[in-house]
Order: C-alpha cells, then sequence, then structure tokens
C-alpha cells in the first residue's frame, strides 16, 4: 500500500533507538525522509547509516529535548539541512519513576520537561511549516495515562499531558486541516523498557507474569506494530482521523485482563 508520503520530511524525536528508531525506518521504507532529532550523536549515525544502506534517506541533528531553547534551536536546524517540515512524531522520553513518596518538586519538573514539555515546544516551533504544508502530528503516549503504574507520578502526568493537547491540539489546528492523533503504548520491548524491568524484584518472573496478561497473543507489541500505525495516521491514506488516541497495546488497557486466566 502507497502511503503516499514520498519525499515527506518528518521529524522523529528520540528517533534513534527503540520506537522512535521503528517510526525513523518504517517511515524511510515508505519512501519518507525521517529527521532524527535524538542526543546521542553516535545513535543518531547508526540509524541514518542503516536507513541509507537500505536505500533510504534519513537526517538528523543532536539534541537535548529537555532544555526548551535546544527545541527551537532543533526545528531550525531541520529546517537548515532538509528545507520543510511536513509531520512531526513526538516520541522523546522515559519512565524515570518519579512518584509521589520518592521524588521533589526539582525530579518532578525535570521529569515534565523530559517527557512533556518538548512535545509542546517542538510543535509550536515547527507549527509554521506544518501550516504551510498542511502536515500532521503524532504524539506518542503510554496506556500509565490511564492504568497508573505506581511509583511514577510524573510519568504519568506527562503522558495524561500528552492525551489532553493530543485532543487540543486537534480542535486548535482543525482551520489549518492539520491533524493530530496519538498512539498510546502499554507493554513494548524496547531499550528503556528492558532497563526499566531490571531495576524490579525477580525481572525475568515479573516480565513473564506481564506478558502473561496481554490479552491478545500473550506477547509484547512489536516496535514494528507501533511504528506501522503511526505511519498510517501520519499519512493522506487515514485523512478523516483527528483527536484519536489509538491504543496499539493487544487490548492490555481496555480489554478484562481477566479473561486470560
Amino acid at each position: 500500500m502507497d502511503l503516499q508520503l514520498k519525499d515527506k520530511v518528518i521529524i522523529v524525536t528520540g528517533g534513534a533507538r527503540g520506537i522512535g528508531k521503528g517510526i525513523a525506518v518504517a517511515l524511510a521504507a515508505e519512501g519518507a525522509i525521517p529527521f532524527i532529532v535524538s542526543r546521542t550523536e553516535a545513535e543518531n549515525l547508526k540509524t541514518v547509516t542503516e536507513i541509507e544502506q537500505a536505500g533510504g534517506k534519513a537526517y538528523h541533528t543532536v539534541a537535548e529535548l529537555s532544555n526548551p531553547e535546544t527545541c527551537e534551536l532543533a526545528v531550525a536546524e531541520v529546517l537548515k539541512q532538509a528545507g520543510r517540515i511536513d509531520g512531526l512524531v513526538n516520541n522523546a522520553g522515559e519512565n524515570d519513576g518519579v512518584g509521589l513518596q520518592s521524588g521533589n518538586y526539582e525530579r518532578f519538573m525535570q521529569s515534565l520537561h523530559k517527557n512533556l514539555v518538548h512535545y509542546y515546544l517542538v510543535a509550536h516551533h515547527a507549527l509554521p511549516e506544518l501550516i504551510k504544508n498542511q502536515g500532521s502530528i503524532v504524539n506518542i503516549t503510554s496506556k500509565v495515562a490511564d492504568t497508573g503504574q505506581g511509583g511514577t507520578s510524573a510519568y504519568a502526568a506527562s503522558n495524561g499531558g500528552r492525551n489532553a493537547m493530543t485532543r487540543e491540539w486537534a480542535v486548535e489546528l482543525l482551520p489549518h486541516n492539520i491533524r493530530v492523533n496519538a498512539v498510546a503504548v502499554a507493554e513494548c520491548y524496547t531499550p528503556l523498557y528492558d532497563r526499566w524491568i531490571k531495576t524490579l524484584p525477580n525481572p525475568e518472573e515479573m516480565l513473564a507474569t506481564i506478558i502473561a496478561r496481554i490479552p491478545l497473543g500473550k506477547r509484547m507489541t512489536t516496535v514494528e506494530e507501533i511504528a506501522h500505525a503511526t505511519i498510517f495516521l501520519l499519512s493522506p491514506l487515514s485523512g478523516h482521523t483527528t483527536g484519536q488516541i489509538v491504543y496499539v497495546d493487544g487490548g492490555y488497557t481496555h480489554l478484562d485482563r481477566s479473561i486470560n486466566n
């Protein structure tokens, strides 16, 4: 299926690894040009090289998006290198475990900048180009906003904000024909997920317990499945879809997990 994304320049924050990398690779396979905005140059270059070796095209810039000033500079770099912006995937962030008991003001605010504030800022600075090109936005979000997890107040708050901004932007940008949607992730094995699971007691047993509770197929969602849903929402083929939060999670968030018992 041709998703009509050929030569479209799509910013992917956190696009060097994990879900972001999967999205960048999938975009390139559709003929789009992912622009990776991520903080580690070596990982950026590795992903760009993989895309180029597969016959695609990609750009990158190094940016620490938790720094507000850097968000504006990153968008400026996209325009400098690629000359246009046709879409945005807000993806960068991590479940950093800033809880109500374990956290404090400084850590809570740092987490909001790491996980939420740059979603707003990158979109804000990219907006003139998105309006010009009638682009689209996809925000990657998490089931934690719906289910809670325990010990991660800041990440939960950030994802609640991501969901709310998705619907707010969809309303605000209707006059510009810009669609805004979100893809909600539950259990998807990425480098960050691996790091998190290893912080828990008996990580292998915990992982097996989590997988057993995923209704569809009792398996984790793949990075590729997240990526395919994301690029479809970016594409003109989903041209009448906006303001939606799409849960690509094997039913984990909304199906009764007791069906596995």
